[in-house]
């Protein structure tokens, strides 16, 4: 098994070496390398990874059933023998400017970065520190738009073995840590990890303009709103709605509510192709009629009237109305007949 990922480790390493050399190239080579790093494990090499000999070297956080991706192998294998990043490391210094950079350095070196004890100057710590958050943002975007989880676990161990630990989460400067938590922010209900708000709010580290803007659950709430929308993909977008119950509860200040009331009423409005579709508009009334009750039939009314005033929109809305009832006939009478067939006796 070591075997195996020294091969991989040389063949990068003779990539990036390329893409140092070939200024034509390297973009293309740099491309290539994030592909390769970010390309899932096949079942039988996962198989053989995550067993039990050993020199099985695999995250034991990885489930057989879980996607499991190159970057995961390396970026284990690195922290185990940390000589041998420390070339790829110092040839990815040297490519900084170009595109995929802080993406490959991320991937292969997020753990190493915490879990290694390094002797670097402050200037170089800034440096990897911010690149790791530059990348990851990238990184989670790219999941985003292609509506998949494959840098789920890279979510993960930033939220819980560096957000959730100070031991590792003070070896970053103060400012990369504030940015760091924006992030996670940002994504956290996007990776399901919703269930854990109200602990990662209270690892927040201290903000100087906290008086100004409000506390954990204002910035929280102020990069959510930020991020909903920039969203352009249904079902990203309909997966955020379905989990802000989770904002139930929080306080928020008048300003911060009043944001996330505006950013979810501006997805209720119908219309041409660069309006929401009628799923994600039915998914942001749902979402604000739950988090903000007070004023729901005004709203709806509000929203009626101004319908009224585009008569085009009639026969679409006319014929959806007629569909909801006949469904909701249809699963009343189903679950009429379903209670009786059920509990025969109770309707004798």
């Amino acid at each position: 098994m070591r075997h195996t990922e020294e091969e991989a480790h040389i063949q990068w390493k003779d990539l990036v070496d390329l893409a140092l050399a070939s200024s034509s190239q390297r973009r293309d080579v740099l491309r290539e390398l994030f592909a390769d790093i970010a390309l899932e494990v096949d079942d039988r090499a996962k198989e053989i990874i995550l067993s039990t000999e050993e020199d099985a070297i695999a995250p034991v956080e990885h489930g057989m059933d879980n996607p499991l991706c190159f970057y995961d192998v390396l970026a284990d294998y690195y922290v185990q023998v940390p000589e041998g990043g420390k070339p790829i490391l110092d040839l990815i210094v040297k490519l900084w400017s170009q595109s995929f950079t802080c993406h490959i350095f991320t991937l292969l070196f997020h753990k190493w970065l915490f879990e290694i004890e390094i002797e670097n100057s402050d200037e170089a710590h800034l440096r990897n520190s911010s690149a790791l958050v530059q990348g990851a943002t990238n990184i989670f975007w790219l999941d985003i738009q292609a509506n998949t989880s494959r840098f789920k676990f890279l979510f993960h161990y930033l939220l819980g073995e560096v957000a959730f630990q100070p031991a590792r989460l003070n070896k970053i400067p103060i400012q990369v840590q504030r940015d760091l938590f924006l992030l996670l922010s940002r994504f956290l209900i996007f990776y399901d990890s919703d269930d854990k708000l109200k602990s990662f709010l209270k690892q927040f580290p201290p903000f100087p303009n906290a008086i100004l803007i409000g506390g954990p659950a204002d910035l929280f709430v102020i990069e959510l709103t930020d991020q909903i929308q920039k969203l352009k993909v249904e079902p990203v977008l309909l997966h955020y709605f379905s989990h802000l119950i989770v904002l139930q509860g929080l306080e928020l200040r008048m300003t911060t509510s009043t944001r996330l009331k505006t950013c979810l009423y501006s997805f209720t409005p119908p219309g041409g192709p660069m309006y929401p579709t009628r799923a994600v508009r039915h998914a942001a009334w749902d979402a604000l009629d739950l988090l903000f009750p007070v004023g729901r039939y005004p709203r709806h009314l509000i929203s009626l009237f101004f319908r009224l005033l585009y008569p085009w929109y009639w026969p679409s809305s006319c014929w959806n109305f007629v569909l909801s009832c006949i469904r909701a006939v249809f699963h009343s009478l189903f679950r009429f007949v379903l209670s009786r067939y059920e509990n025969p006796k109770q309707h004798k």
